[in-house]
């Protein structure tokens, strides 16, 4: 039991040292200029992909129509709703001739996945010199644009992906969603996002600079020559997570990247019940993770011994007066709390419930359980009423 606890201590001592780094460098995008300020503003593509959407499309499309930023097109594609989005669509046109553009999607072909087979749609009426792709459960600030196109001009980077301020509802968001965001700040810094570190060889920094590569397919920003450069989502029409692997061809291809914080720009709520939240984590969870059972199994264990075992065992080594096992599990505790309340001022999340992170960790080993048994069932989660 020793070896785990100083397992515990030693890996969250290293995390610390990553979420500090992130706090340093994570930074919201800038302020923005008067509109006036823009001598020749770019024209700005908004893609918004949407199926079965109603309950979030009018919030997202009204958030682009109420922007500052003067040269913008706004593109909606209804990807064959089954719900109202398209009614609810029907009505902003209305209102909105010259700047909404409602597309209907085509029938997708075998060999892609829904989403880039949108965003692949969206793409091609695109006429802007950034595309910026936005899920229909966000929305932004009026100056969000405005912010964007003057960070990616002052960074001089050709791809951007701004991670929201995530609203959370039920129980179950407050207790799922803050993981994934622990998962990010707490062991990729944004720093080699941008660059590839300075300790890898120079020789061996463009092969191993994909690996340094996320984004959050909540809000991506593309200079329109880099997007076209990859390939666009042609080049990741079979990737689940297909922001991720965006970001991997960005670096591959040698073009630069940076991520942002969406305070005061972009916000979203990925879901709005627990078992819409499971349906949405089980079809990517393992796609994380290359689709590798044993990289899976492994990384689950560690998470285990990390995050679950320093509470369960502090009970007996407080029964058994066993000071050194007491103390790491202490220390444990204490990092991983100091982590989590750190988030929770970041975000504007509850702190009362930085406590929960073990129950939220065992939620992500049940899913685990249900994702290996659909892959070697070869199930096929789905997701909008349609296979992924």
């Amino acid at each position: 039991m020793i070896y785990f606890l100083y397992l515990s201590v030693g890996y969250l001592l290293c995390t610390s040292l990553v979420l500090w780094m992130n706090k340093l460098d994570f930074s919201p995008l800038l302020p923005a200029d008067d509109p006036a300020d823009f001598e020749s503003p770019p024209l700005v593509s908004i893609c918004i992909p949407a199926r079965n959407e109603e309950d979030v499309i009018e919030r997202a499309v009204q958030s682009v129509l109420r922007q500052t930023y003067p040269n913008v097109e706004l593109l909606v594609l209804d990807d064959k709703s089954t719900d109202a989005t398209s009614a609810i669509l029907g009505k902003i046109k209305i209102d909105e001739q010259e700047l909404l553009t409602i597309m209907t999607g085509k029938n997708k072909p075998d060999n892609w996945l829904g989403k880039s087979w949108a965003c692949h749609q969206l793409s091609k009426k695109a006429s802007g010199d950034i595309l910026f792709f936005l899920d229909a459960d966000a929305w932004l600030e009026p100056e969000a644009i405005s912010r964007a196109v003057k960070t990616m001009d002052r960074d001089d980077v050709d791809f951007i992906t701004v991670w929201p301020m995530q609203k959370l509802g039920t129980f179950w968001e407050k207790l799922v969603i803050p993981i994934v965001y622990y998962g990010l700040l707490s062991l990729l810094p944004a720093r080699y996002v941008h660059r590839t570190p300075n300790w890898i060889p120079p020789s061996h920094r463009k092969r191993f600079a994909p690996r340094f590569a996320a984004a959050c397919g909540q809000c991506m920003i593309f200079k329109k020559e880099a997007y076209y450069g990859i390939g666009g989502h042609q080049s990741v029409k079979n990737e689940i997570v297909e922001d991720v692997a965006l970001a991997k061809q960005i670096k591959k291809h040698g073009y630069s990247m940076r991520m942002y914080h969406g305070e005061g720009a972009v916000h979203c709520r990925m879901y709005t019940s627990g078992t819409e939240m499971w349906q949405g984590f089980r079809k990517n969870f393992l796609a994380l993770y290359n689709n590798s059972v044993l990289a899976f199994s492994v990384i689950a264990l560690l998470n285990f011994i990390v995050y679950v075992v320093p509470f369960l065992y502090l009970p007996f080594a407080l029964a058994g007066g066993n000071t050194t096992h007491t103390l790491l599990c202490f220390i444990s505790i204490f990092l991983i709390y100091a982590h989590r309340v750190v988030l929770a001022y970041w975000y504007q999340w509850s702190r009362a419930l930085s406590l929960t992170h073990p129950l939220g960790v065992l939620w992500f080993h049940t899913l685990g359980v249900q994702v290996l048994t659909d892959y070697f069932k070869g199930n096929a989660p789905e997701w909008k009423n349609r296979p992924t």
